[in-house]
């Protein structure tokens, strides 16, 4: 029986005071877009019985940023807010961008399209 090593690192993080602002700023506005989709999901769910898909939430992120009072939202980069609007899709597992359920597959794959790793070349097969 083989025994497997497991290891782990830690990091520190020492900001500037620039760097420490603009981090502040950028988790502010994740945290707003968050609370902004979740709000308008559980609206829509507990007042129509529709679900929102990513899709839906991403470009509700595009028309809060075009409103004068989240125009901030521009401001920061653009990733981390449209990846709080993905974390819906990953933990709710209902709607990828094709439509597909993610729930229990890796990466949205279903298991059965899944890479394989390619076979090992035979040797001797040939008589060569």
């Amino acid at each position: 029986m083989t025994r497997q090593v497991k290891r782990a690192f830690k990091y520190r993080f020492y900001p500037t005071d620039e760097q420490a602002a603009e981090l502040s700023r950028t988790f502010g506005c994740v945290r707003l877009v968050y609370n902004k989709a979740l709000e308008e999901r559980t609206r829509a769910w507990y007042g129509e019985q529709r679900r929102i898909s990513y899709v839906q939430s991403s470009a509700a992120l595009t028309e809060w940023k075009k409103t004068a009072e989240l125009a901030f939202l521009s401001e920061v980069s653009s990733v981390p807010s449209s990846r709080r609007c993905a974390t819906f899709r990953q933990r709710s597992g209902i709607s990828s961008p094709s439509g597909r359920s993610t729930r229990g597959t890796s990466r949205g794959r279903s298991p059965a399209r899944r890479p394989s790793t390619p076979a090992a070349p035979s040797h001797g097969a040939t008589g060569a």
